[in-house]
Order: structure tokens, then C-alpha cells, then sequence
């Protein structure tokens, strides 16, 4: 196939759309599907909850970010990312190997910061995009352990040896985009793949259990992508040497489960997710990097993750010499301070069933932007496993949290880091206070245990329900996607969302309530479309639509206020967009 020819599958791979355990070692997978993990082994994952993610290799040398700051010719790349070409030449780059000589590179190490941390697995970098491989493999000189290497060790085989002898589950990370290969996308891609394949045999066959795969595509979740890699054939073979792998979604396929990259993800428990996030500025080490998280930050992402039924795996990137930089490692034995305390509340549990309100306030945040909490009534969320229910109060919006019922009676309650609670329930609901001098100002968890188990408890979202919900939704128009249709901006679920005509800048979205109603306040979420521009919070009376409240940005989430309306019908009508509106919810309230 020349290059020309491929190049329309490449382009196709791009126009796609992104998608946003393993380690029961006596368990023996119970489903015959190679494409898709055995229950038992995700659910083994998911109660992990926490990992390290690991980058590394000759590009610390030069403190700049691995792969990406490889001076490569910008075919075959993500176009839009960090610039068509790095900032240090490919010949110099390809050659860092022939210096490299990490005199203190101790894989034990690594692994028992991991687990003093209370993290469980390890994502451990084996090839980025530059080519290069951590491991001896057989094809390529390219490697650790090659001839022009000034260092020849297996750092693979050493990861390997001391995440077994720790219990930490091992899960390599391999890039398929390799801009060092020089037949990757070229004339001859078909030896490439070829190449691929052969090299993760090599992974699955000669370090021992390995608990799952860390693919990066660089593209999307779909067919063309998929082929682009012979998906199916890699994801068949490796599970017919391993069977128990789990593979995230970074292949062309769906995969296992979801990997949001540098934000933390939103409550979602229709397929597992793992958020994986940079400590400093970038994946590789960097000297005084002045991007830095705060063990504040770090527990709060931790915590809205899990809460949100996620995994958290949190990257290093050692330095030249093979240690974890020294403030890294102390900021990681503070999370595991806090992990002993109170990783009962984290691991081995589930997110819900309470879901705080206005969880999209925070919106999505930047690749590398420092998180912050939402706003307006949310104030965290919730773990349960078994008969307890762990709240993850973050934040106090009022004095206490209310509960909806959920069927089930409270039978004791404590306050983890010691103190007392006031719990009080009646037949509509529970709410629950601690005294404000009380109360942890990072994260007061307070442990509930009702008389049975919650875990077939629907997942309930707090605060007064919006009088919009299940409302007759119509709109100007509709994305022709039947997962796209107006009524799923009345739905109460933040994560489904209507989408307007295709190619128009403008439209409207009306909710019929079914009776009148006095609307005093409206919560509109767009999350990170960003695509409004120019809006009118309207309702009808005598015919005609009449505007309540006008504005410009409505930003992830807008909170509006005015003098009660009452009538049966509202709408938002959208005068100017960016692009397509595209809106997740619109909430109604009386107060």
C-alpha cells in the first residue's frame, strides 16, 4: 500500500469519534471473549481504585517531555498537539540512549513508594511514541538492552520482579504510534503492525503475569482506527496467552473501560473509567517544574474520582539517575498517610449511591490546569460497600446534607477522623451535620451503615428534584443521532445531552411542564462545549414567548436568578453559537 493510499485511513482514524480485575490471580476468567474482559477481572480492578502511572526512559536527559519533544516530521502525528515538531532534533533524541546511564535506578523502589502511596497497580511506560523500549525486546536494537545502549538492563524485567514480590499489579503501557519506526504509516505500514503484534507477544510471554494493557492511539474509538492496528487480531492473541487482561479503550476498540487524561472524569458507572493525571507539568521529569499539585489537590481528585466511580492512577516521571524526584516521593507518602487513615472509605468500594447536584460546575479543566471543586449546591458525594455508605463532604453549601430515601434504615454513623454527627431520619430522607469546628476542611467522610446492603440501591442525585424533569421537551431541531434527541436535557442525567440541527449557530429547547408552575431560579449545563454565545431564558403567556432573563456565555454550567414565573412552558432560545448547541441539562426550580 503506498503512502498515499493509507493516508485516506489515516485521515479517516482522525475524523472519528474519541470515546471517553485483571488481578484475581486465583480466578480464572469465566468469559470466552477475547475482545472484551472477564466481569470477574474488571470488577477486581475497580476495587483497586488507586494506581501510579509511570514515564521514564533517555529522554530525561533533557528535562522535556518524553516522545512529544522528539523533532519529527509532523506526518503520522496528532496534528494540533504541542506543535508540529519538538523542540530537540531526532537524530539527537534517537541517540540520548547511548549516554543514559541511571546510576540509581532501583524498580523496588519505585514500586514500594507506589504501595506505601495505597496505591494497588502500576502503569509502567515500556514505548512511547519515540520508539524507544524499556524491555529486551528481540526486534528492535532500539531498546534498553541494545548494542549502542550505555546502560543495558531489562527495566521491564526488574518492574516486573518487584511489582510481584510487592502484590502491585502490573499493567505496561505501549504506545502504537512510534515515530522512530520507519515503516509506521509509511509504504510498508502492513510490517509495522507486524512488528506491533510481535512485540507485545514478546510482553505477554516473557515477564510473567502481566495484568492488562495500557494502549495510546492517539485517535479515536472506531472501525478504521481499529484496522489501523489489526485490533481485533492484537486483542485475540494477547488474550489467548493471558486471558485475564484488561485492556483500556486506546486501541481503536472500546475496550475495557474509559481513560480521561489530566481531568477527572464525571460520575459514570455504564462502562469503568480510569482518570489518569499528571503530578507536575508533564509526564516525563522536568527540573523545577513549577507545576506542582498540592497533597489538597491530590486527595480531592482522588476522592471526586471514586466518587464518581473511577479509578485514579497518578504519574511520576523519575529522573535521569532512576530516582523518583524527592518531593514527589514525599508528596506521595502524605496521600499515604491519608490512605491509612481512611482508605476504607476508597478501596473496594463503589461510587453512589447519593450524587451531590451541580457536579458539572467544575466543568472539564485543562490538560494541565489545577483542579477545582464545583460549586453552587454540590458538596461531594459518596462511596459504598456493602451495608456502609461512606459521605465525601468536600465542601458545605448550607449547614447540613440532605439525603433522599433510599429504602433503607441507618442503623449506626461515625465520623472517620473522630467527632460526632448528627444524623435525623424520617420517611423522606436522612440529613446529616457535623458541628462546623468539626469538620475535616479537606474531606469530612462520614461513615453511614444501614440495615442491609446498598449496592442494588439506584444511584440518586441530592437536592430538590428540577420541576423540568421528564417535562415534553421539543426543539428547533435535533442532531440526527437517536442519543442526541431533545428530551435528554430533562432527563436529570448530566451526562446525556441533546444535540441541535446539524450545521446550525442557533435554535431552541422548550420544556412543557405539564401544568403551571412558579420558576424562580434555572441551572443551564453545557459543560466544556463552550459554544453559546448569546442566549434568552424564555416562558409563554398568551401565546408568545416572553423573555425572563438574557446573557451572553453560559459557560460548564450557568446559575440563573430572577422573580418568580409562573407558567406551564419554558425554553432557552439560543440566538448565537459558535457551533452546533449541543446542551446536557436544564433544571427548573422554585426556590
Amino acid at each position: 500500500m503506498s503512502r498515499r493510499l493509507f493516508s485516506s485511513a489515516v485521515v479517516l482514524a482522525i475524523g472519528c469519534t474519541t470515546a471517553t480485575g485483571a488481578f484475581a490471580a486465583d480466578k480464572a476468567p469465566s468469559k470466552a471473549d477475547p475482545l472484551q474482559a472477564d466481569p470477574n477481572m474488571v470488577e477486581a480492578w475497580k476495587d483497586m481504585r488507586f494506581g501510579m502511572f509511570l514515564c521514564w526512559g533517555p529522554v530525561s536527559l533533557t528535562g522535556k517531555e518524553i516522545g512529544w519533544s522528539r523533532g519529527a516530521p509532523a506526518w503520522g502525528r496528532r496534528p494540533g498537539v504541542r506543535g508540529a515538531k519538538g523542540p530537540t532534533p531526532a537524530d539527537f533524541y534517537d541517540a540520548l540512549h547511548e549516554k543514559w546511564k541511571p546510576t540509581h535506578f532501583d524498580a523496588e523502589r519505585w514500586v514500594t513508594v507506589a504501595k506505601d502511596a495505597g496505591m494497588k497497580y502500576l502503569i509502567f511506560l515500556v514505548k512511547h511514541h519515540d520508539g524507544f523500549c524499556l524491555y529486551d525486546t528481540k526486534l528492535t536494537d532500539y531498546r534498553s538492552t541494545g548494542p549502542r545502549s550505555a546502560w543495558k538492563t531489562d527495566v521491564m524485567k526488574h518492574v516486573a520482579d518487584a511489582c510481584r514480590k510487592h502484590r502491585i499489579k502490573l499493567i505496561p503501557y505501549y504506545s502504537q504510534p512510534d515515530w522512530h519506526h520507519p515503516d509506521y504509516l509509511g509504504e510498508h505500514h502492513e510490517r509495522y503492525v507486524r512488528y506491533l503484534h510481535g512485540q507485545v507477544r514478546e510482553l505477554l510471554t516473557g515477564y510473567g503475569r502481566i495484568d492488562g494493557l495500557w494502549f495510546d492511539n492517539l485517535r479515536g474509538v472506531c472501525p478504521a482506527t481499529a484496522k489501523l492496528w489489526e485490533a481485533e487480531t492484537l486483542f485475540r492473541m494477547a488474550r489467548s496467552i493471558q486471558p485475564h487482561l484488561l485492556i483500556n479503550n486506546r486501541c481503536g476498540l472500546a475496550g475495557d473501560f474509559d481513560t480521561p487524561e489530566n481531568r477527572v472524569g464525571f460520575f459514570q458507572t455504564k462502562r469503568p473509567w480510569e482518570t489518569c493525571a499528571t503530578l507536575t507539568g508533564q509526564w516525563a521529569w522536568k527540573p523545577n517544574d513549577p507545576f506542582f499539585r498540592s497533597f489538597d489537590e491530590c486527595i480531592r481528585m482522588l476522592v471526586c474520582v471514586v466518587i464518581g466511580d473511577g479509578n485514579f492512577a497518578l504519574n511520576t516521571g523519575p529522573m535521569p539517575d532512576g530516582r523518583i524526584e524527592p518531593r514527589q516521593v514525599e508528596r506521595f507518602a502524605e496521600i499515604g498517610r491519608w490512605m491509612s487513615k481512611f482508605g476504607r472509605s476508597i478501596h473496594a468500594t463503589r461510587g453512589g449511591p447519593f450524587i451531590a447536584p451541580d457536579e458539572r460546575t467544575r466543568g472539564r479543566g485543562g490538560s494541565y490546569a489545577h483542579f477545582k471543586l464545583p460549586g453552587g449546591r454540590w458538596w461531594g458525594g459518596s462511596t459504598h460497600r456493602g451495608k456502609s455508605v461512606y459521605l465525601h463532604v468536600l465542601r458545605w453549601p448550607g449547614g447540613t446534607i440532605r439525603l433522599p430515601d433510599i429504602g433503607r434504615k441507618v442503623v449506626a454513623h461515625s465520623v472517620l477522623a473522630g467527632g460526632r454527627a448528627t444524623v435525623v431520619q424520617t420517611d423522606k430522607g436522612i440529613e446529616v451535620g457535623v458541628p462546623r469546628d468539626l469538620r475535616d476542611p479537606l474531606d469530612t467522610i462520614i461513615h453511614l451503615e444501614f440495615d442491609r446492603p446498598v449496592t442494588d440501591v439506584e444511584p440518586v442525585r441530592t437536592g430538590k428534584p428540577s420541576l423540568a424533569r421528564g417535562g415534553k421537551a421539543s426543539a428547533s431541531g435535533e442532531w440526527p443521532d437517536p442519543h442526541l434527541p431533545a428530551g435528554l436535557a430533562f432527563d436529570g442525567d448530566h451526562g446525556t445531552r441533546w444535540g441541535g440541527a446539524p450545521g446550525s449557530r442557533s435554535g431552541w429547547l422548550a420544556v412543557d411542564l405539564g401544568k403551571p408552575a412558579a420558576v424562580a431560579r434555572a441551572v443551564i449545563v453545557e459543560g466544556h462545549w463552550n459554544r453559546v454565545r448569546k442566549f434568552e431564558l424564555q416562558y409563554k403567556a398568551d401565546g408568545e414567548w416572553k423573555t425572563i432573563v438574557a446573557g451572553t456565555k453560559l459557560g460548564a454550567v450557568k446559575h440563573l436568578t430572577f422573580p418568580p414565573v409562573r407558567a406551564q412552558q419554558f425554553r432557552l432560545n439560543i440566538l448565537e453559537a459558535t457551533n452546533v448547541p449541543t446542551l446536557h441539562e436544564i433544571e427548573l426550580f422554585a426556590e
